[in-house]
């Protein structure tokens, strides 16, 4: 028969009782988690080291908040990964009021106010509140409209079209659109992708939807970054602490689990992989793109008030022009001497900050609050896009100035919100960054199918598991009482073995 051996000589604890065990017999299997005794004051883990309480709750956290993402991110994703080469597409699809040929006798454009005559004269029910200062040399102008103004402030109805397109050196109308509207064709399949892309086609409720699903995003992010990390090592509780086997280091560990795919595991594991994989690889620039989203869709109501908490901010002087009772549609010191007091201003505000004016970009009349916004490109902007980032606000009757923005270098707030911001538009760094940010938006797609793709998979399982648990439950081990724990056995190589 076989001799039980003192305790000591295998290096083992002997375990102490428990008040549950003192207290009378309980359900095995109701009680007793692998890895931490019944009644034990110690935090019950899980078999990977973690807090049963922290990690289930993530993953039901992760799991439940990425389906309810995953439609808006593939919608996203998608377009997204279009709209980095937006003005491209447009003036492909839409080349024949885009594109133009200038003429080789030399002539130079129009000026710009010379042409929003026209068009003002072409279109007498709308008001052309907006110029553009500076266009490329194949290129059109275009003008934006928007309904007058009646009585008292009150917009006339909706124009059928708020674009018009004009020839540079002949005045010509080449063409016009109502941004966005699919409805007029394929004209506006690139403006119709931009509306899906940040509120689902749908306006305001589209745009509050994106934000908060924008929100979520960024929550998610660490959620998920998270759920990656491996169990931190832990001695064999078999062994003395100093005679504990070596294991590989956290972040080898995590290295080898985490980071890599596994192609030929079949296609759970490798749909599995390329979602954890495929997620922590442009990690930073998915936070990125989320937290940027929340800027464009809920500035005000989330990511201003959020920041302000951190870091400071140029004051809003959009946000407390007054209005005033009778809107004109044209300022009252005219085009071009509210442009000339503008210039003034920008003038005197470069000399004091010490930037470089490098070009004119538009004009904006505002008739509601009485105000003209002059936009300019200086070598503050950031990017190479063609819309001015730096501006000042004049009054349109008297020409003083209102209020002026810098995008960088003036307030840390402001300077990380533009880096934001024309990263997640893609006009930094050239053609490569714009490849990257169309992988991106693909991998983004990407990672929402895989998503859904495991938490089906693992829904199939664990119904079919709980379908089987009754039959399970309904016939008995043999040799195993119920819920009663299993007699102790010793390992088998220190069994004696039977006498021949």
């Amino acid at each position: 028969m076989f001799e039980r051996q003192p305790r000591e000589r295998f290096n083992v604890q002997p375990r102490q009782p428990s008040h549950r065990a003192l207290a009378g017999p309980a359900p095995y299997a109701a009680h007793s988690v692998k890895g931490a005794s019944v009644g034990s004051t110690a935090p019950v883990r899980t078999p990977n080291g973690r807090p049963q309480g922290v990690r289930p709750v993530l993953v039901l956290l992760h799991r439940y908040v990425g389906l309810v993402l995953a439609l808006f991110l593939l919608i996203s994703g998608l377009t997204g990964a279009v709209l980095v080469w937006y003005d491209e597409l447009d003036a492909t699809v839409n080349a024949s009021m885009m594109k133009i040929t200038p003429p080789a006798t030399g002539l130079k454009p129009l000026d710009p106010l010379v042409l929003r005559e026209r068009v003002t004269a072409a279109f007498p029910q709308a008001w052309v509140d907006s110029v553009r200062l500076k266009a490329a040399p194949s290129r059109s102008q275009m003008f934006g409209l928007s309904p007058a103004l009646g009585p008292g402030g009150q917009p006339t109805p909706a124009l059928a079209h708020d674009e018009v397109y004009v020839h540079p050196y002949t005045g010509e109308i080449l063409g016009m659109r109502k941004w966005g509207d699919l409805g007029q064709g394929p004209t506006n399949l690139l403006p119709f992708l931009y509306r899906l892309h940040f509120s689902l086609a749908l306006g305001t409720i589209g745009t509050w939807a994106f934000g908060i699903v924008a929100v979520l995003w960024v929550l998610d992010c660490f959620v998920g970054a998270w759920l990656t990390f491996p169990a931190s090592a832990r001695p064999r509780k078999s062994l003395p602490r100093f005679e504990a086997a070596p294991r590989p280091q956290w972040l080898a560990r995590w290295w080898r689990t985490a980071w890599q795919v596994r192609w030929g595991g079949g296609a759970f594991k490798l749909n599995h992989d390329l979602h954890r994989a495929g997620g922590l690889w442009p990690w930073a620039l998915l936070l990125v793109v989320a937290w940027s989203s929340v800027a464009f869709n809920l500035y005000k109501e989330v990511y201003r008030p959020v920041m302000s908490t951190v870091l400071p901010f140029q004051a809003d002087v959009r946000g407390r022009l007054p209005k005033v009772d009778v809107p004109t549609a044209d300022p009252a010191l005219g085009w071009a001497g509210a442009q000339a007091s503008a210039r003034q201003h920008l003038d005197a505000l470069a000399q004091a900050k010490g930037f470089t004016i490098v070009e004119d970009s538009y004009l904006r009349h505002l008739p509601q609050f009485g105000a003209l916004r002059f936009g300019v490109r200086t070598d503050r902007d950031l990017g190479h896009s063609s819309h001015g980032q730096t501006w000042v606000i004049v009054d349109a009757r008297t020409g003083a100035l209102l209020g002026s923005h810098i995008p960088t270098g003036e307030t840390s707030g402001d300077t990380l919100t533009r880096w934001l911001m024309t990263l997640h538009m893609g006009h930094l760094w050239g053609l490569p960054y714009r490849v990257l940010l169309t992988a991106v938006g693909l991998g983004v797609a990407m990672l929402s199918v895989t998503g859904v793709w495991i938490w089906w998979k693992k829904r199939q399982a664990r119904c079919l598991a709980a379908a089987r648990q009754p039959q399970r439950a309904a016939a008995p081990t043999p040799g195993i009482r119920p819920n009663t724990p299993p007699r102790w056995a010793p390992p088998f190589f220190f069994r004696k073995k039977a006498s021949t």
